[in-house]
């Protein structure tokens, strides 16, 4: 099954649901930086989590998620648009401990500290907001995100299984959102359906696709509006670590090329190198005088 999301209008229009399967996602995101199963998890949930949220923007808009935290896995970041691609990265990809029950310690991972969401709607300025950490959970902590910096009552549920070789096997979840004017009835019933939903895993594990999960929370009571298909993608390319490489300047320049003989920058979202001859470090070095 491919990855994709899909968006509905549930309980009579009051609710908007998105619930996606991002296993090939945070497989190629695994495979790229080499990440064990605790950080595996944990940045998987942040990729999937973007993804959907992501899916709530239009056209050329962006978002980023970091956070910024003091566990060991030492901070995240993701990129996400509204076509369904995300990219990120790790502080620290090689995690891997299990809390007292033998689960993954996805909260220990992660800390404490600060989710800051920024949002480029392709207008003069970037909006940022910030929550704190409330579990390190990633689900619990985008859902307070939702409630205290966008006002909007919301349930994120974000699951993965890992296989016995400690690859990701399955991932996905839904965020659910309340619209203005939800009555109390809906709101009771919705709580209660959550309360005895399967956890995201278990669903993803019986082969559930988004619609299922959707039609699970919703018993019926829902209308698909689209999908969308999901991918790992980063946009890095030559010319712009040709850009940064300008921007340090002519004397920087000359410093690297006569320490190395060549420049090799690593993309941190992908983790492909370009690398930088002294030929076409002179020629970065003429266009430093140009600007």
């Amino acid at each position: 099954m491919n990855d994709y999301l899909a968006k509905a209008y549930a309980f009579d229009g009051r609710v908007r649901l998105y619930a996606a399967r991002t296993t090939g996602v945070v497989h190629e995101a695994q495979k790229i930086h080499d990440l064990w199963p605790t950080s595996a998890t944990a940045f998987g949930r942040l990729l999937t989590g973007s993804l959907i949220m992501g899916a709530m923007y239009k056209d050329d808009q962006e978002l980023t998620i970091r956070v910024e935290s003091n566990g060991p896995i030492e901070g995240m970041v993701t990129t996400t648009n509204a076509r369904g691609e995300v990219r990120g990265y790790v502080g620290n990809p090689h995690l891997y401990f299990k809390n007292k029950e033998g689960k993954l310690n996805v909260s220990h991972a992660v800390g404490e500290g600060n989710i800051h969401v920024t949002k480029d709607v392709k207008v003069r300025d970037f909006f940022t907001s910030t929550s704190r950490i409330q579990t390190g959970e990633i689900a619990e902590d985008l859902a307070y995100y939702f409630t205290v910096s966008e006002q909007i009552p919301s349930a994120v549920a974000l699951g993965e299984k890992i296989n016995d070789d400690n690859t990701i096997a399955l991932a996905g979840g839904f965020i659910l959102q309340r619209m203005p004017g939800c009555p109390e009835e809906t709101i009771a019933l919705i709580e209660t359906r959550l309360k005895t939903l399967k956890p995201v895993s278990q669903m993803l594990e019986e082969n559930y696709t988004p619609e299922d999960i959707i039609d699970a929370i919703t018993e019926g009571d829902h209308r698909i509006l689209h999908k969308l298909d999901l991918s790992y993608h980063c946009d890095c390319n030559r010319e712009k670590f040709e850009r940064g490489l300008i921007s340090l300047g002519e004397k920087q320049l000359h410093e690297m090329k006569e320490q190395d003989k060549k420049i090799d920058t690593v993309c941190h979202f992908c983790k492909t190198t370009y690398t930088f001859n002294e030929e076409e470090i002179d020629l970065l070095i003429k266009e430093t005088n140009k600007t």
